[in-house]
């Protein structure tokens, strides 16, 4: 990551968009609860009745980055929770924890903790790493896997390392490696690097995302204490990792294949995660795999085209045979 220039003096947020004045328990049609799961506790958002959706959110963001899709979702027949990930929005800030087996853990251990035999994993970013992860760790949990923004994990390695166009464009990746510098980054001037990065982040399709407000939200919960510094460990870990046996144990369990319908979305104008990198997935797939590209959109087309990502996801759920 290159050194932000910062703005000169701290900028005023507005208030939390939410009457319990919390910065991440945001008032809408959805129930705020708390699950426990593999040792931790975990803050979801939950909409709906039938199939459970789980969904899983990335880097800089938190459950909040579901909010269309929730509505969308459980308006189509499904049972959509949206969980906060470990150190992160208003699940707990674990001191350890942070490597992608123990995260995919959470995420399995909260499906178990809702009462459900599996669920669908929607995954957007890191939350997308770690339901691959999932995927090929807990395959009887996993109903289906849909993945956006972010290739498969033995994918996403190869590119960080061969490919020097991805070296550059994950280069707040390799910034991360640093510490604590990244953290008082993040969170200087009440996080005006989140929206920075948001906003270079996504395609220029959907000049309305991300407006101030929405910003806002994010930074907020960037500032709470210690999420910084926990949201930075999981990249931490997946460099550092690289040449340590624990980094090369993962790397081999992942040559498992995926034995589960997947659909993998990717934003055409990904500026973060180029779209070669992740077009190459499937090859870890053994079962119906389906890739849509969404034209001009960028990192986030989950809120830069929330009605076109919600109808794909959708459409792909309800369809009892996915083709290849």
């Amino acid at each position: 990551m290159t050194d932000p220039d910062f703005a000169s003096g701290p900028v005023e947020l507005p208030g939390p968009a939410s009457g319990s004045g919390s910065p991440v328990r945001l008032d809408g049609p959805w129930t705020h609860r708390d699950v426990a799961a593999n040792g931790a506790r975990f803050h979801i958002a939950e909409l709906g009745d039938g199939p459970l959706v789980l969904l899983l959110h990335g880097f800089p963001q938190f459950w909040w980055t579901w909010r269309h899709q929730l509505t969308a979702l459980a308006d189509a027949g499904y049972r959509a929770v949206a969980m906060d990930l470990r150190g992160v929005g208003g699940s707990d800030r674990t001191p350890r924890g942070y490597d992608p087996a123990n995260l995919a853990l959470d995420v399995t251990g909260v499906i178990r903790s809702l009462g459900e035999p599996d669920a669908a994993l929607v995954g957007h970013d890191m939350g997308g790493y770690l339901a691959w992860t999932a995927a090929v760790m807990r395959p009887k949990l996993v109903r289906r896997l849909v993945v956006s923004s972010m290739p498969h994990p033995r994918r996403w390695r190869s590119s960080m390392l061969s490919d020097f166009a991805q070296s550059r464009a994950g280069s707040h990746v390799w910034g991360f490696q640093r510490p604590w510098v990244p953290e008082r980054q993040l969170v200087a001037d009440d996080a005006t690097l989140v929206g920075r990065l948001i906003r270079d982040w996504s395609g220029p399709r959907s000049p309305d995302f991300p407006d101030d407000e929405t910003v806002a939200v994010y930074r907020r919960a960037m500032c709470i204490p210690s999420t910084a510094h926990c949201s930075i460990e999981p990249y931490r870990w997946m460099v550092r990792s690289l040449a340590r046996p624990d980094g090369v144990q993962f790397n081999r369990r992942m040559k498992r294949p995926v034995r589960v319908p997947t659909l993998h979305l990717h934003g055409s104008l990904d500026p973060a995660i180029r779209t070669r990198s992740s077009a190459g997935s499937g090859e870890y797939v053994e079962a119906p795999y389906r890739w849509r590209l969404f034209d001009g959109l960028g990192h986030f087309p989950h809120e830069e085209d929330p009605v076109g990502f919600s109808t794909e996801l959708i459409n792909w759920l309800k369809d009892p045979e996915p083709d290849r």
